[in-house]
């Protein structure tokens, strides 16, 4: 069984949701070695998030964001978190009901991702810096 970890940080991301499948392969070549296990990606901030989805049409990444914008709107008159913004708390809500953390199965070498799947940063910020994950991968 091998265990491997490491941190990696993301560029700058404007806001929306944006797929960083292929920067998390190219970040982390000791996958090619595993045959069967699991990797786990977990994002260390409170105003952005991952999920796993769509990677074919662009629209469901803008669909995505919009509706979000919907679910859970900017400048609402009861929010108190508002120190850095209107798009403060907003973002911490947006964070917690997509999740901080993803597992993917490992086959092969590779990321058993289905044929459409594809890994997001959901951004939630407006001026955000760069992003940064934990990869986590056990395996034989």
């Amino acid at each position: 069984m091998n265990i491997y970890q490491k941190e990696i940080r993301l560029k700058p991301y404007k806001r929306g949701f944006h797929l960083i499948t292929e920067t998390i392969e190219d970040s982390f070549p000791e996958l090619g070695g595993i045959k069967i296990g699991v990797l786990n990606v977990f994002i260390k901030h409170t105003s952005a998030s991952l999920t796993i989805n769509e990677n074919a049409d662009s629209t469901v990444r803008s669909d995505f964001e919009a509706h979000m914008n919907i679910l859970v709107p900017e400048d609402a008159p009861y929010y108190v978190h508002t120190y850095e913004g209107s798009d403060d708390m907003p973002a911490h809500i947006k964070a917690s009901l997509m999740g901080s953390s993803i597992q993917i199965p490992i086959s092969r070498g590779r990321l058993n991702l289905g044929i459409w799947q594809g890994i997001y940063l959901c951004e939630h910020r407006n001026n955000a810096s760069g992003r940064s994950l934990v990869l986590s991968c056990i395996g034989s």
